[in-house]
């Protein structure tokens, strides 16, 4: 496309403009920016400040309680075993200190005793005894009236808890120190806890374990009172990356937290698991990073908390911060736009009359020139100089040509212009399902058909290709007959186990109602192997040749999956992982366990059946079948022929139950030597 001179100077004015609006722009957003993540810093250390305060204060708060308690065991001012009076001190410990959830005592005879905090409006005491109805659990229930405490009722209840069985007791029993412990399963709670615990010693005899636990759900309330800027929240993630606290205001010892709720809790658990799985978060200080999830960017600090490996995650939307400088860049841009469009518009005029008539003017006199038509060109004035000089050049040129214009060459310059794009080889470890398909008995096929294989195997790769791409797989490869598809790359899918599986099953169905047949007139089948796992995907090859493809243990696994078929008469096998991943998305029998070619540890294999949301009719055959594989794994090989020619009979036919039940007769005729293991080998190359 031509431009002509007063456009492209045109252009080239108003891009100019737009570059140094630009360039000052973006230096002042970026200025704008930068102090906004500054401030956002700023309110992640004043966050993780004051919730180190609050777990300070707490873990404190525990730790003089069990100081108090045990003050009053070591002094004789009371015995650990005065109910009465043990349990008047430790509800008024648990009434004193609000962020204390329990205070509980074990003997080393198994008994034992605990107040537990019930939110803000009362406490019950727990007591395990021999002398209590054979060790049953009384629990008594108090509430909170002004400036004391009321008995509200008492029951009783069956319980197996032994404090001598549990981490708490048996830890700090041997011990003469006291220190924190993570425990869990307190009588009537599934909560974990964190507990300031040691032993108790009177008169230099051991007494028992005092422990003082907190829950985070008082943590979580606190950080409701919190706000890391308008939109923000705070988190506490334990050593591992968990999310333990989330702010909730109703959460207490009655009510737990709301986890899992609202983006800002996925974006702290993803930080808790991929930013501290980052070798820099080993080291000591605030983590800072920008996480970006579905195209939002949040500013998120991990902060130490110096207590069991916890850190405070503060996340902050970075729109939190940016919204009024976006809406300061949405005014400029208009700004900008009124600003290139006049200033082109001026440019457009003054380029027009100085520069782009002039030159249309010589540009026809060229024209005229190239025609040898010279005998009425003549000078153009002008008010630039080197158009004045062009002008005045083409007269001359005119004149000159005046009586050669029969011998005026006319030449005509052409380029061409190539780009190459560099590809380089790599890739990266992701976590994928793969599917391997091959045609049974194609290699008898393609000695009879010779060149007509192709006719034959056109529709089974059309099919093949249209049930793997409809379920958002990526095909790999055709190998022969065979296919090689795989999920999870090059766009990620959470889903992928579930979506291979889909796809198994649909080929298979695409390929029955195809209709394709072998010379034979007999419908084409085919087997399929399904396995999942982590892989390295990418650009694999060399600098002269590249395919974007997937290897690893997974795909070998899976490609002998798929020749496993033969020997059970099956049409499509899952590994376990992928059986694991699907879960009760899919309708499954387990197989048999297999040791495959190339590797050494044994695999548990399922046959698929079907997609859960799919399923038609009964598969009580399965069940059969899999009482079958259990009385053949353990030596009882009777009762497997049975089982599995009851499963064949069920389902009206059923190669693997036959398969099984031969093996099942052949051991029974012939007993197997001692150690001998239901594992089936299928270590060849197949």
């Amino acid at each position: 496309m031509r431009l002509s001179v007063g456009i492209a100077v045109s252009i080239l004015v108003a891009v100019s403009i737009g570059v140094s609006t630009f360039i000052v722009h973006s230096l002042w957003w970026t200025t704008a920016r930068d102090n906004s993540r500054m401030l956002a810093a700023e309110i992640n250390g004043q966050i993780a400040n004051t919730v180190r305060i609050e777990v300070g204060v707490t873990l404190r708060s525990a730790e003089a309680a069990w100081a108090a308690v045990r003050t009053i065991f070591v002094q004789n001012v009371i015995a650990t075993r005065q109910a009465d009076k043990r349990e008047f001190v430790f509800l008024s410990q648990l009434q004193a200190q609000p962020n204390i959830s329990w205070m509980f005592f074990g003997w080393p005879d198994g008994n034992f005793f605990a107040s537990h905090r019930l939110g803000d409006g009362g406490l019950e005491m727990i007591e395990i005894d021999k002398g209590i109805r054979d060790r049953m659990l009384r629990k008594d229930r108090y509430i909170f009236i002004p400036g004391d405490i009321q008995f509200e009722e008492r029951t009783f209840a069956e319980t197996s808890y032994d404090p001598r069985e549990h981490a708490w007791f048996e830890n700090f029993m041997g011990l003469s120190s006291a220190g924190w412990i993570e425990t869990r399963d307190l009588p009537d709670s599934k909560k974990t806890v964190y507990a300031f615990a040691g032993p108790i010693d009177v008169n230099r005899t051991r007494q028992g374990v005092l422990a003082v636990a907190i829950e985070t759900d008082r943590l979580s309330r606190f950080l409701a009172t919190l706000a890391p800027g308008e939109f923000g929240a705070a988190f506490i993630l334990n050593a591992d990356g968990k999310v333990i606290a989330v702010p909730d205001a109703e959460a207490d010892e009655i009510t737990p937290a709301r986890m899992g709720e609202g983006k800002l809790y996925e974006v702290a658990m993803i930080s808790g698991e991929r930013l501290l799985a980052d070798p820099q978060a080993n080291a000591q200080g605030t983590l800072t990073k920008r996480v970006v999830i579905d195209g939002v960017p949040y500013a998120v600090a991990l902060t130490p908390l110096g207590f069991y490996g916890w850190r405070v995650a503060t996340v902050i939307p970075e729109a939190a911060f940016l919204s009024s400088i976006d809406e300061a860049l949405i005014n400029l841009i208009y700004v900008l736009i009124g600003v290139v469009i006049v200033a082109t518009g001026l440019a457009i005029w003054l380029i027009r009359s100085i520069v782009a008539n002039p030159l249309a003017r010589i540009a026809e006199d060229l024209g005229k020139i190239e025609r040898f038509d010279v005998e009425r060109i003549e000078r153009r004035p002008s008010r630039l100089s080197e158009l004045a000089n062009l002008s005045a050049a083409t007269a001359s040129m005119a004149a000159g040509l005046s009586a050669f214009r029969k011998y005026v060459p006319t030449d005509l310059v052409r380029m061409l212009v190539a780009e190459g794009i560099k590809i380089q080889p790599g890739g990266e470890m992701k976590q994928i399902s793969v599917l391997f398909c091959d045609v049974a008995g194609f290699t008898g096929l393609s000695e009879k058909l010779g060149p007509n294989i192709v006719q034959l195997m056109e529709p089974f790769f059309s099919a093949a290709s249209a049930a793997i791409t409809q379920n958002g797989g990526t095909i790999d490869k055709f190998i022969g007959d065979a296919v090689m598809a795989f999920w999870g790359a090059p766009r990620k899918d959470a889903n992928h186990a579930e979506n291979a599986c889909r796809a198994a099953l649909d080929l298979v169905a695409a390929v029955g109602a195809s209709g394709i047949e072998d010379e034979a007139g007999n419908p084409l089948r085919v087997r399929i192997g399904v396995n999942s796992g982590e892989a390295l995907v990418g650009n694999i090859g060399s600098e002269q040749r590249l395919n974007y493809t997937a290897i690893g243990d997974v795909v070998n696994v899976a490609s002998r999956l798929e020749g496993a078929n033969k020997d059970y008469g099956t049409l499509i096998l899952v590994g376990p992982e992928t059986r694991r991943q699907a879960a009760d998305a899919i309708v499954v029998r387990e197989l048999d366990t297999l040791t495959v070619f190339g590797r050494v540890e044994e695999l548990v294999v399922y046959e698929l059946i079907a997609m859960a949301d799919g399923r038609v009719g009964s598969f009580a055959w399965i069940e059969a079948y899999e009482r079958g594989l259990t009385h053949y794994r353990t030596g009882r090989f009777e009762e497997a022929v049975a089982a599995f020619a009851a499963a064949d009979q069920a389902r009206n036919g059923d190669p693997a139950s036959v398969a099984m039940m031969a093996r099942a007769q052949d051991l029974l005729d012939r007993p197997p030597n001692e150690g001998w293991r239901a594992v089936t080998s299928t270590n060849k190359n197949q």
